[in-house]
């Protein structure tokens, strides 16, 4: 650990920190339906949608109406995936000529792509033609993204509206998302990462004569398009098989930076437009606070982690800390600092391979996700994730003071509590129960790389990342297997909807309530009492949950390479 590789970490907080409130201000106007500087040119867009899809745009839905309409958008999508995958062999823009992607593997990437997750049972580059790659993925990985930040709009209308019925127009959102916030970000991002040496091109993969003499295909094409969208939308699906350490996706130490930024950007000002709306910006920091809290414990411990290395690489004299697996081009910090990042978001895309991590350092990852990537999480989804913990929270506040627990003026009732830990308890139902049948299932065990802890570890992981919808990989298991398809699928749909649908219940029930006034009894949300035990009770709930499957994994590794032991 050095003083530079701290600077660096607090370079990256410093500007997260102050792009929130200005990209949160305009977010808030964007949703409010406010005038931008981008109205008079998008406005005659956004109208002529409007009018080719029949939509009112003032028309406001019920919580249930709202949720039913973002159901079937996405259903939609997911036939459209699956449908281009299974059909790619005879679509143009293949001059690879690949062929058509299997049932379940097409099944596995649909899912994975309208839920956010981008979890990748395939290499990119040998198996997706451009056409999929740009209608296919990348639009997805807008539409995903832009369903999660109005979903999380929403729960905030319901905090934020007194005696209302209704939690805005899901298809104007979603329009108003794509054409106001998303696409005017990637835009410019695509030309900088142009700039800095990414592939952005619909010509055929390139031929090259090495200097022994052999042939080798380099595969390129619209990439900086897609990777532009995956950091921005927390995507992280590849254009290529080594996502962000392949240098055609992550050239430079500036092009990583940037990226690492672009994962932030949207979850952290999300806090900032909460604040906003219920009108009270402290509200909003608070949460942020707490976020940061854990993220810059998640960054100290991964740091440290793999700073020191191993103990057997101690022993040998190598004292540079743990290198295996990562891009020299960016080291020890950048690539900790990046784990931890698009693990905390629900990004999942990787410049390092965390299956090389130490076993602490690979803890971080996983542990960011059992949390429910609420440390920033996904766009939109890490907040309203983050606001069922704050309704825990506050309820446990109120048992303990004998009060009926508020916040930001609302009354949380048994209605609230119930549905919010029935979103909570989706994480464990599916990432414990489908590893316990994995590591038992003989075809799932023989998808395992390593034996012992790690490979547990690498089980655990992949259910993780597919239930949290992170999308990030272990490495070293064999994904592309029916069950692992099928297993993975079921995973990603249940973590992504069976939290939405109790999340919007939430938002409807608040919205039709009236604000209570702040009296001397009332719990403060703003202060270091109520973010602590935000964390609090955040630790609790994961720790309980899951530190015993943790302990048959990282941490019985972690001891066991202490004692020279390895796997």
């Amino acid at each position: 650990m050095t003083v530079l590789g701290w600077l660096q970490i607090l370079l990256f907080c410093s500007i997260v920190v102050a792009v929130a409130p200005l990209l949160g201000g305009y977010m808030t106007r964007v949703f409010n339906g406010e005038r931008t500087f981008l109205s008079s040119v998008l406005q005659p867009v956004e109208g002529l949608f409007y009018r080719v899809a029949g939509v009112d745009p003032k028309r406001e839905q019920h919580w249930l109406t709202y949720t039913v309409a973002m159901l079937l958008f996405n259903a939609g999508g997911f036939l459209v995936l699956y449908g281009v995958m299974r059909l790619q062999a005879v679509l143009p823009f293949n001059p690879a000529g690949q062929s058509a992607v299997a049932p379940d593997l097409s099944f596995n990437t649909a899912v994975s792509f309208i839920t956010n997750t981008n979890w990748q049972n395939y290499g990119g580059e040998s198996t997706m033609s451009y056409l999929v790659q740009m209608l296919g993925l990348t639009s997805q990985n807008f539409l995903s993204a832009a369903t999660g930040i109005v979903l999380a709009v929403a729960l905030i209308r319901g905090f934020a509206r007194m005696s209302a019925r209704t939690l805005g127009n899901f298809w104007a959102d979603i329009t108003r998302c794509t054409l106001y916030v998303l696409l005017p970000i990637c835009i410019p991002v695509s030309l900088f990462l142009v700039w800095q040496g990414i592939p952005q091109t619909l010509g055929a993969y390139v031929d090259a004569t090495t200097l022994e003499g052999a042939r080798q295909t380099i595969a390129v094409g619209p990439v900086a398009s897609q990777v532009a969208i995956k950091m921005l939308g927390t995507n992280g699906g590849g254009f290529f098989n080594a996502n962000a350490a392949h240098p055609f996706e992550n050239p430079t130490a500036l092009s990583n930076f940037v990226q690492m930024i672009l994962i932030f950007m949207l979850g952290a000002a999300l806090t900032n437009v909460f604040g906003r709306m219920v009108g009270n910006q402290r509200q909003g920091w608070a949460i942020l606070a707490a976020m940061g809290v854990l993220f810059i414990a998640g960054v100290a411990v991964c740091y440290w982690a793999e700073a020191n290395g191993t103990t057997l690489l101690s022993s040998l004299g190598l004292t540079g800390g743990n290198m295996e697996g990562k891009e020299v081009r960016f080291g020890i910090v950048a690539s900790a600092l990046f784990a931890v990042v698009t693990t905390a978001a629900s990004c999942g895309a990787v410049n390092a391979m965390h299956d090389s991590f130490t076993a602490l350092g690979g803890m971080i990852p996983l542990i960011n996700m059992e949390l429910g990537e609420i440390v920033v999480g996904g766009v939109g989804a890490g907040l309203y994730g983050m606001l069922l913990f704050v309704i825990i929270t506050v309820f446990v506040a109120g048992l303990m003071v004998g009060r009926t627990p508020e916040y930001v003026g609302k009354k949380i009732e048994a209605r609230e509590v119930k549905m919010a830990m029935l979103a909570i308890l989706v994480l464990p139902l599916m990432i414990l129960g489908w590893t316990a049948i994995a590591v038992v299932y003989p075809p799932a065990v023989a998808s395992m790389a390593n034996a012992g802890p790690h490979g547990f570890s690498e089980v655990l992981y992949a259910f993780t990342s597919q239930t949290a919808n992170n999308g990030s990989a272990f490495a070293g298991l064999t994904g592309n297997t029916f069950f692992y398809n099928l297993a993975g699928a079921v995973a990603m749909f249940v973590g992504r909807f069976w939290m939405i649908v109790p999340a919007m219940a939430v938002a409807g029930s608040l919205a039709a309530k009236k604000t209570v006034a702040v009296s001397s009894g009332t719990f403060p949300t703003t202060g270091g009492l109520f973010v602590g035990l935000l964390v609090g009770v955040i630790l609790i709930v994961g720790g309980l949950t899951f530190f015993p499957a943790l302990a048959l994994g990282p941490i019985v590794e972690h001891l066991a390479m202490q004692s020279g032991g390895l796997f």
